[in-house]
Order: C-alpha cells, then structure tokens, then sequence
C-alpha cells in the first residue's frame, strides 16, 4: 500500500519524535539470504535521488541540499538509526537531470552514527551546486537500480528516494515502466514532490504533481509521498520523509491511503511531460 502525507497538514517530525522507539525493525527473516563475509548488513540501503533541472532555481537547489544536510545530523535521523535492528544504514546521493545526466555527489556510505552522518552532511554542502536540461524522471530510476548491486550492503529495504518538481519530459521509457522494473526487483520508491510556484509554461510545470507522482512514480512497500507546496516546508518535509525511511516506519491510519491498483486509472497521465514536450518543441 502507497501513502501520501502533505506536510502543510501534519507535522510528522513530532509523531516520529515520539514513537520512533517503537518502531519494529523488519524480521531477519526478510533477508533474501545471509550476507557474506564481504557484506555489511544495515537496515536500509538509501538512494537519494535529487533533481537538478533548470526548473530548479539557484535558491531552492540551495535549501534543497541544505535540508538533507540538516536532516542527517538530525537529532531526530539519529534517534531513528540508533533504534533500527542493525543500527546503521548505507546512503548513496546523486544529482539527476536529462536521462544521460547522473551525477553523484555522495557514494555510497556507512552512516552508524553522529560521525559518519556529520560527515556526510558536510560533503554535500561542500559540493559546488549545479543545473541541467530535461526531467528524466526514468532515467533517474534506472541509473538507481544497478547502484544497489554494486554496494557490499546488505539491506532490510532497498528504497530509491526522489525529489523534483516536474513530471518525467525524457527517458528510454516511460516511468511507469522504470516503476514497474524496480518495484518488481523489491525495490521501494517515495516521492517528493516540489511544488513551490505556480505552474509555468517555461519550466513544464504541471498543476497536480502530487498526484503524479502518487500515481505514476512511487511504488512498493510501504511507499509514500511528501508534498512540499511552500519553500518554508523544504527542510521539515526532507528531513520527514528520511525519518520515515530510516525507522521503515507505516504512516498513522490518520493518513490518506492510495491503493497500488493496477487496474485502476492515474488520476494524471503519466506520459503528461513527455506530451507537453512534444507539442511545445516537437521532438
């Protein structure tokens, strides 16, 4: 089951605050097979895939860092890894645009604790900030994929975490497709949406990417998405939503629940980007 959460409703740093010690780590049982001597078991293998495309602009690229910065030497991101069953996690975070751009920023990491988690956090604020062409969606998502085969992890959950703030215009498919792929391979992926300004025929911004991405990006256990509508929600919705995927905790009932249904239709066509690109530029 797919969750949303829009943090304008609720803030959900207070709930985790409170009952992330409660939080039950998935059972050992889980594993698909015991790591070897090479392999280092975490509770999550965490990709964070963050969008640099011109739609972005110089300020909100800047609190976007910022707030993943701020969020792993949280004391709330702290209290979460502590309380998982192995006590660390594994985090990659690379920069996406058009679907041959991938940039990372951060390889993969062992994060067990204020050291490793400052130290990360420090080398992502240190990275010179950039901007690209296209929304690759797609891309992103299979560049994401084999990363996990290349890491000596051995994760609870493997979870591709993506930002941007506009449907995919670009890519080797549609991103139902790349969804599809991933989710089959027991990979999760959550949103987060951007939706500061108002929809722009300059930067292919569409009025419901909330739904979009319920719809037709995220997907697989326990899968949600945080909406940020406002730039004083950058920072709060970044470091909610690595709460929730460090402690693999279940959003409350209280949340709107959205069925993962095959069969029923996305509420936003899911080739919208892809549409809008054509008709305005014709390739």
């Amino acid at each position: 089951m797919r969750w949303w959460i829009s943090i304008g409703m609720v803030c959900l740093a207070g709930v985790l605050a409170g009952d992330v010690a409660t939080v039950v780590a998935a059972p050992r049982a889980q594993l698909a097979q015991q790591p070897s001597e090479k392999e280092t078991s975490v509770d999550v293998e965490l990709i964070l895939a963050v969008d640099v495309s011109y739609s972005m602009d110089l300020d909100e690229l800047a609190i976007q860092r910022e707030g993943y910065a701020q969020a792993l030497s949280s004391r709330e991101f702290l209290q979460a890894l502590k309380n998982g069953l192995h006590g660390r996690i594994a985090v990659t975070y690379f920069e996406w645009a058009a679907s041959s751009d991938q940039k990372i920023i951060i390889p993969w990491r062992l994060i067990d604790g204020p050291e490793s988690a400052d130290a990360v956090a420090a080398e992502i604020l240190k990275t010179p900030i950039r901007r690209a062409s296209r929304t690759s969606i797609s891309g992103a998502i299979y560049f994401a994929m084999p990363l996990f085969d290349e890491n000596p992890y051995r994760g609870l959950r493997r979870v591709i975490d993506i930002s941007g703030d506009g449907p995919n215009n670009n890519g080797p498919s549609p991103v139902t497709i790349a969804r599809d792929e991933a989710v089959n391979k027991g990979i999760t992926i959550n949103g987060l949406p951007i939706m500061v300004k108002e929809p722009s025929y300059s930067t292919m911004d569409i009025e419901n990417l909330d739904l979009y991405y319920r719809d037709c990006v995220t997907g697989g256990r326990g899968s949600f998405v945080v909406t940020i509508k406002s730039r004083e929600e950058f920072k709060e919705a970044i470091r909610t939503k690595l709460l929730m995927e460090v402690a693999g905790h279940t959003p409350p009932p209280r949340f709107v629940p959205v069925a993962d249904d095959p069969s029923k239709e996305p509420r936003v066509s899911c080739t919208i980007g892809e549409k809008i690109w054509q008709d305005r530029w014709g390739r």
